[in-house]
């Protein structure tokens, strides 16, 4: 069985279906598949490629080694037709609608689904179209297609978003619903007027994948122990803090979820929301109709909760607010945009919120950010360099690990992420630090005499467990 013969015909037959196959052995006439095809479809097979072929069900190893083959494999066929894209614009919202433009889409997004990709990128430039992932906080390219396909592929992908396709000046936001198998995912659509076309990126929201746990997220005993102790308290207010994509979200909803035992009230709001749990009020913000979260913030504390999640303090009103919620008896959870747990206090200054009220509401702050794992299967001991040692403040005599590069880990040595954490709870030392107008620094200086660990000291703790590496202990804490 000729490979491109054999990658034709499943392009023309099976690819709509989800049928890929995993692997083929020319030699027995035998193919392996995730699925397999329909008695007609096999039928066909048969047919097109003219010989006595033999259907086998894979395992679950040869469809996780394999499938991602056979994808890289089948983008040549389904770009093979980018000259009939090269249309008029008012013929392309027909285009959009087109098999081989959506078989195209559909296979570029399956293919950064398999690398379990957080964020899709279509970025045209003058001679291609570049799409790249962000596979655990690191952008990988995937397809580097021809520019003619650039108007079809951004009209498919407003059109999907029930976007204006026609509007190809200002910048435009929408979702996708999209299935897969039995994921359902909840993709959040940005474009961008650029020079040679529109960028889009696509921000995926897994709705099947809600099982979130504290437990599982990486933070250290310790630090553990004392957030399930204050996130137990009947009032007050609780921030985590980090840049965009640091697993802020991820940690209150497993805090959500630790907590959420039906015996209180609990209501969210979100933009968006990200996570449905049962149980729990959840609100999604919408600015267009007023919205905002301190409108929404105001009409929660009339619904008697127990406990409220704000998905960030923006703003003076939506933190005033916040505080105010937290001084007469409920429990607040929300996020801030700050490099460190002391910074978070600062920030609420600038804000305008007056330091006794920080001071008397604050319960904790977390810090936190994520680090790529080491490849389980692919990781070697090493010895530390010497400019590593220097970098990092530590012995070189240390053995850490590395991952080799594996089919597993698409050849990076890593594979998943895990969270490093700084929490300062608040004494009364601290208090009064704040309530005398000191700043971030003499905030962190008291909090380390109190025994904090910082997120450096916590990412280099799993260096030394293997977990993780000093490039990524550099490239994530080189701020701090």
């Amino acid at each position: 069985m000729d490979n491109d013969r054999l990658r034709s015909v499943f392009t023309q037959l099976l690819v709509n279906k989800g049928i890929v196959p995993v692997e083929h052995f020319p030699q027995e006439n035998r193919i392996v598949f995730k699925l397999l095809p329909s008695i007609e479809d096999r039928a066909k097979i048969r047919f097109l490629l003219g010989k006595q072929v033999q259907f086998v069900s894979g395992t679950e190893e040869e469809v996780e080694r394999l499938t991602k083959l056979w994808r890289s494999k089948l983008t040549p066929q389904l770009e093979s037709g980018a000259d009939s894209f090269d249309v008029d614009n008012e013929y392309l919202e027909d285009l959009a609608s087109e098999a081989p433009v959506i078989r195209m889409v559909n296979h570029l997004m399956e293919r950064a689904l398999d690398l379990n990709a957080s964020d899709i990128h279509f970025e045209p430039e003058e001679t291609a179209l570049v799409v790249r992932c962000r596979v655990d906080g690191v952008m990988v390219e995937i397809e580097r297609l021809s520019s003619k396909v650039t108007p079809a592929v951004a009209s498919r992908l407003k059109l999907m978003a029930k976007l204006d396709i026609g509007e190809k000046r200002l910048p435009q936001d929408g979702r996708i619903q999209y299935n897969i198998g039995t994921r359902a995912l909840d993709m959040r659509v940005s474009t961008l007027p650029g020079v040679h076309g529109e960028s889009i990126v696509l921000r995926i929201l897994d709705r099947s994948d809600t099982g979130v746990s504290l437990e599982h997220l990486g933070m250290p005993s310790d630090v553990l122990e004392k957030y399930s102790d204050i996130i137990r308290q009947p009032f007050g207010m609780i921030l985590v803090t980090g840049p965009t994509g640091s697993g802020k979200t991820t940690s209150l909803y497993g805090t959500l979820e630790k907590i959420n035992t039906g015996t209180q009230k609990i209501i969210t709001v979100e933009d968006p929301v990200e996570y449905q749990m049962s149980g729990i009020t959840q609100i999604h913000v919408n600015p267009k109709i007023g919205l905002t979260f301190a409108a929404g913030l105001r009409s929660i504390v009339r619904q008697d909760p127990d406990v409220i999640l704000i998905g960030e303090i923006r703003d003076h009103e939506t933190a005033s607010i916040a505080i105010e919620s937290a001084l007469t008896g409920h429990l607040v959870f929300s996020t801030l945009h700050t490099n460190d747990a002391a910074g978070a206090i600062t920030r609420l200054q600038d804000m305008g919120v007056d330091s006794y009220l920080i001071s008397s509401s604050l319960l904790g702050i977390m810090a936190q950010r994520l680090v790529r794992r080491v490849c389980k299967h692919c990781s070697h001991e090493v010895d530390l360099t010497e400019e590593e040692s220097r970098l990092l403040g530590i012995s070189s005599e240390i053995k850490i690990k590395r991952g080799k590069g594996c089919d597993r880990c698409g050849s990076t040595g890593y594979r998943g992420r895990v969270g490093i954490y700084e929490l300062l709870i608040m004494s009364d030392d601290i208090r009064h630090v704040i309530g005398s107008g000191g700043d971030a620094n003499a905030i962190r200086v008291q909090a380390l005499k109190e025994n904090m660990r910082t997120l450096r000291q916590d990412a280099l703790e799993k260096l030394y467990q293997g977990v993780t590496t000093p490039e990524e202990i550099v490239r994530v804490t080189r701020a701090i």
